[in-house]
């Protein structure tokens, strides 16, 4: 199976990033799909508490970091990589990934790129997009619009939107749906992965004591959030390739 890899990220900071991140970390184990991570957020990052075994903490500014993600994608046997982005660091990663060949390698097809970018609901997520359009031509560019309160998003007029939009015509659009406050602030206090909580396992596997309630306000937002991401070609393409890999 040809290896895919994401890119979460966003050069606004607070935007949820890691919330999306731990999300498809989340979506693949459920799917029985091998998946690594690297977490950007030199020297304590957040995804890596919640999934130690199979994260990686690295500086993406450091080449040999660079080639601990790039040189072992067909090495590590895993069928996904995901690095999660910390603030800034989205603009680097994509000049970095074009300079060095990264982004002809992955429109040539030697293997599937997807850039998950988390946006918000203000004017600089907007120019964001702008400016990193040039990247995107022959990439699965999925913009993830994350409700991480309750303000409207994206409610421009339609010249503001086209002007946008207008250099990223095959972009993918998703929507993360806001979690309930409670729901999220106690999968971060268990520091347990949205699975186990709604399985109501502690990390050590014993049989954690979570609210029934909060563990509904999670299924279901997980279950929101799987409708999302299977409409992308991309997860698709991962799932196929996967039951291709089983022979079913």
């Amino acid at each position: 199976m040809k290896p895919t890899l994401i890119l979460v990220g966003a050069d606004k900071g607070g935007v949820g990033k890691t919330t999306l991140s731990r999300a498809l970390m989340d979506y693949f184990v459920r799917k029985n799909i091998l998946t690594r991570a690297f977490d950007t957020e030199n020297p304590r990052g957040t995804l890596k508490r919640f999934y130690p075994a199979n994260t990686e903490i690295v500086d993406f500014a450091n080449v040999a970091d660079q080639m601990r993600i790039l040189d072992t994608l067909e090495t590590a046997k895993v069928n996904v990589t995901i690095v999660d982005l910390k603030a800034g660091n989205l603009s680097l990663a994509l000049d970095t990934f074009d300079k060095i060949g990264a982004l002809e390698a992955a429109r040539s097809g030697e293997f599937n790129l997807g850039l998950f970018h988390v946006v918000g609901s203000a004017v600089a997520s907007l120019d964001e997009i702008a400016e990193i359009a040039k990247y995107t031509d022959g990439i699965d560019y999925v913009l993830a619009r994350n409700f991480i309160n309750d303000t409207n998003f994206f409610e421009w007029d339609e010249k503001t939107y086209k002007k946008y939009f207008a250099n990223i015509p095959d972009a993918k659009e998703i929507d993360v749906p806001k979690l309930n406050e409670m729901a999220y602030e106690q999968v971060d206090l268990a520091g347990v992965t949205y699975k186990d909580f709604i399985d109501n396992k502690k990390a050590s596997g014993d049989a954690g004591n979570f609210s029934f309630v909060l563990r509904g306000y999670t299924r279901k937002w997980i279950s929101d959030l799987d409708s999302e991401l299977e409409h992308l070609d991309l997860i698709k393409r991962v799932l196929a390739g996967d039951r291709d890999k089983s022979g079913k």
